[in-house]
């Protein structure tokens, strides 16, 4: 099994990268329109990308302003490798990094269970967003003793 390495990304200077793992998992496999799949508010998020041993990119992730979590895909071979946790756990360092006392995602209804060890619980009723079934979670945060005092 190849190594994965996490890195923080830039939307400028990655954007290539982050959106071939994003159109190869929405767009293709889960036939999101490109429309809805690129919203505006990547320039504004703070982006991580997953690479493989060779660079290339396997998965990413996006956190916004608002502490939405979001645009979280890895390629369908990478999967099983626990590079959705370590990208979502990036995420929330950042958001704790921070001070923030939350962050939220809009979790595919299929895919709660992924999120609920990792803190988060639902707060939604079932929505649909690019008609696939959704419910919105929550994790709030935990600051560190030097934010803190």
């Amino acid at each position: 099994m190849s190594r994965i390495r996490i890195r923080e990304a830039s939307w400028p200077a990655d954007r290539e990268a982050l959106e071939a793992v994003r159109c190869e998992v929405f767009i293709k496999e889960q036939n999101v329109p490109r429309t809805l799949e690129f919203d505006g508010l990547d320039a504004t998020a703070l982006h991580w990308l997953a690479l493989a041993e060779d660079d290339k990119p396997v998965g990413t992730l996006r956190l916004l302003p608002s502490g939405q979590i979001g645009r979280m895909a890895v390629l369908p071979a990478y999967r099983g490798r626990k590079i959705g946790s370590r990208l979502l756990h990036h995420a929330i360092a950042a958001a704790e990094a921070h001070g923030w006392h939350e962050v939220w995602l809009n979790a595919q209804h299929t895919r709660r269970s992924f999120y609920a060890p990792h803190g988060f619980i639902v707060i939604s009723d079932v929505f649909e967003d690019a008609g696939i079934p959704h419910q919105r979670m929550l994790r709030r945060l935990h600051r560190s003793m030097a934010m803190a005092s």
